[in-house]
């Protein structure tokens, strides 16, 4: 199903971009200077949220993804450690 959408999305996006009205929008600086932008503050409000949400979650003492992931890390290198030690103990 997620296939089926992003193809139907994919070929409406084709038939825009062929239209003369948007290839002539599309070769305006000022509009992608402005598209240009809109991306710079999605990046912008998207890492505010997350340091705002990781103040929280270090104020409700709670476990952020990062964490989580460093906690993966270290447990999959002493899971190495020991199989290797495991392996020299065998030989």
């Amino acid at each position: 199903m997620l296939d089926k959408l992003k193809q139907e999305a994919m070929r409406r996006g084709m038939k825009l971009m062929s239209n003369p009205k948007v290839m002539k929008m599309m070769a305006d600086p000022r509009f992608m200077n402005a598209i240009s932008q809109g991306f710079a503050l999605k990046g912008r409000i998207e890492s505010e949220i997350e340091c705002r949400l990781r103040k929280v979650a270090e104020a409700l003492n709670l476990a952020t993804r990062e964490d989580v992931e460093t906690l993966r890390r270290s447990i999959s290198q002493m899971e190495s450690s020991v199989s290797a030690l495991e392996r020299k103990l065998k030989v």
